[in-house]
């Protein structure tokens, strides 16, 4: 009888073993700090991103490295700053005496930066893979083309859709067919929009795995530049700006370009309302198949809100600047982790961290020894609402 005993409480302790925590890691492209209800608009609506801040703990610093995409997506994967791994500016910009054939005329040039990202670094997706993991990848790249080896795939992402060398959906726009040569068009799916497409790839790839570790990375092309949505989106949010007074605002003059200054774009609120539902339907499929109690979620965006240049989509005030300035609204993002194995979570943090300090955030989560090189610190001690030294944080841009 005590034999039976001790062999049932040995067979319920190793039930109750946790398992290894899943991760989701999901970046917009170009999303503003102001930009979702939860992070102060009134404007636009996002209810499923704000979900993930609410449940989990909403950093109210929280920065990129770089205010432009590529050294921030590069820091974000390799938990260093871009004076470290080399990508200072977006990867095809001008630098040097290409400068003048832009008609740039600045007394100084622009220096020169690595166009991939560095095979001797090594990236979260390899951490987790040599760990056993599975690694999925689905979006905006921007860190390496074809020619250089350098996509998801030469990183250490098992399955990469939809990225490639380009910065935005350029050859497709937001609908489909979306002529992405490594994302498949199907007939059925014509009128899609690009984030939800990128949200049911993620979706398939965690129902195929629903008994594994993963590490999936949801990385939309939304709400870069050019803006799109729905006629139906359009006229809802158009209604919206009329109803609150907003039509008439327009804009002010800043240095040297027009700068937004109210967030009443219907154009751009319908894109977002459409990346949010994106972020659902993969928050939902969690739910569906009870994986959401351990998947650690992490939300941040690669840099500012474009409120002067591109399509001057957004309004970053009372943050000064946006995308590409080096004020603050070119760097402060939404940043916000949801880790379900921490009891009782911090629900805000105001102290300042960037995105290197994901990396070794995720390791610790995961229980995984970190024995690279960082220059990130991990916000575990945040979570837990626990001291956390004060520290200098750097930013370098050499453009």
């Amino acid at each position: 009888m005590k034999i039976i005993t001790f062999s049932l409480i040995l067979f319920t302790l190793f039930n109750c073993e946790k398992p290894q925590p899943n991760f989701l890691f999901i970046v917009v492209d170009d999303l503003g700090y102001r930009d979702l209800s939860v992070t102060g608009s009134d404007f636009y609506e996002t209810p499923n991103i704000d979900k993930i801040a609410q449940e989990g703990t909403l950093f109210t610093q929280g920065y990129a490295n770089a205010s432009v995409c590529s050294p921030s997506r590069a820091s974000l994967l390799t938990g260093v700053y871009p004076t470290v791994h080399g990508i200072t500016d977006w990867i095809g910009t001008r630098y040097g005496t290409e400068w003048r054939d832009v008609g740039r005329k600045t007394q100084l040039l622009p220096s020169e930066y690595l166009k991939h990202l560095p095979f001797e670094m090594t990236t979260l997706p390899e951490v987790f893979k040599a760990q056993k993991y599975k690694t999925f990848f689905a979006g905006k790249w921007h860190l390496g083309s074809v020619e250089q080896q350098s996509l998801p795939t030469d990183h250490g992402f098992d399955i990469n859709k939809g990225g490639y060398h380009k910065g935005g959906p350029y050859t497709g726009g937001y609908f489909s067919p979306f002529n992405n040569p490594f994302l498949e068009d199907k007939t059925e799916e014509k009128g899609m929009t690009l984030s939800m497409k990128l949200a049911q790839e993620t979706a398939n790839f965690i129902k195929e795995h629903p008994n594994d570790p993963f590490f999936a990375y949801l990385s939309f092309y939304a709400v870069h530049a050019p803006i799109q949505t729905t006629r139906e989106k359009w006229m809802k949010y158009q209604k919206k700006a009329k109803d609150q007074g907003l039509l008439e605002e327009g804009f002010t003059m800043e240095k040297r370009l027009p700068i937004r200054i109210k967030q009443d774009n219907p154009v751009y609120a319908g894109l977002l309302e459409q990346t949010d539902e994106a972020v659902g339907h993969v928050l939902n499929t969690l739910e569906e198949l009870n994986l959401d109690d351990h998947t650690v979620v992490v939300f941040v965006s690669d840099n500012g809100g474009v409120s002067a240049g591109d399509d001057y989509a957004t309004s970053n005030l009372p943050l000064r600047g946006g995308k590409g300035y080096q004020w603050e609204a070119g760097t402060r993002i939404p940043f916000f982790i949801k880790a379900p194995q921490i009891e009782d979570p911090a629900k805000k943090v105001d102290i300042p961290v960037t995105g290197a300090d994901l990396f070794p955030t995720l390791l610790e989560l995961a229980g995984i020894e970190n024995s690279t090189a960082v220059d990130g610190e991990s916000l575990v001690p945040l979570l837990k609402e626990k001291s956390f030294e004060e520290r200098p944080l750097f930013w370098h841009y050499p453009h």
